[in-house]
């Protein structure tokens, strides 16, 4: 693990221990997820993100987190942005989302400390698109929370982590694709 990464873990783990809002029941392998369109950023660059047109091209993970530019939520978005490359080879996209700072999710979305350009973020005006995910903090609706859902191809959710600590999201998601298992236990790892 390389320094960075190491120190972003431990500001997750610290951050985690302050966090007291908890995420409502989330959706479960094998529930169909919402679809939705979003006005979403890639670099900076405004587009218009479906997740029905994503699903095309392979499993998405999508990510919800509470507000763009906040300690968690960036240690976060630098943790998949670390691990995009990894999620592509095994054919799956990334997508961000949040009800948070919205206004802000131009700049977050190219900035080199977050996500660095490499997978877009999506507005979520009073987490209508959470709500849908059961993705919203118990005690603030409005706020998205941080929980984070592998969809397979065929629209359904294969793999959920909802954890207020952004530490272990990437891991769990990576974990969760399918013949992840058997790539880790190949021979001469």
């Amino acid at each position: 693990m390389n320094t960075i990464t190491r120190s972003l873990v431990l500001a997750a783990l610290a951050l985690a221990s302050a966090c007291s809002f908890q995420a409502r029941a989330t959706l479960q392998p094998g529930d169909p997820a919402p679809d939705f369109t979003a006005p979403a950023w890639l670099a900076g660059e405004p587009f218009d993100y479906s997740l029905s047109k994503a699903l095309r091209d392979g499993p998405v993970v999508l990510y919800f987190f509470p507000a763009a530019n906040t300690p968690g939520c960036n240690i976060e978005a630098s943790l998949f942005s670390l691990a995009v490359d990894d999620f592509r080879a095994r054919g799956v996209s990334v997508i961000g989302v949040t009800a948070g700072n919205t206004e802000q999710l131009r700049a977050f979305s190219a900035d080199k400390a977050t996500c660095a350009g490499k997978f877009p973020v999506a507005a979520d005006p009073g987490a209508k698109i959470a709500a849908g995910y059961a993705a919203v903090l118990e005690r603030k609706p409005e706020m998205s929370s941080r929980t984070s859902y592998l969809i397979g191809q065929d629209g359904r959710v294969l793999a959920v982590h909802s954890d207020m600590n952004p530490a272990q999201h990437v891991k769990r998601m990576l974990d969760s694709i399918p013949g992840a298992a058997a790539e880790r236990s190949a021979p001469g790892d």
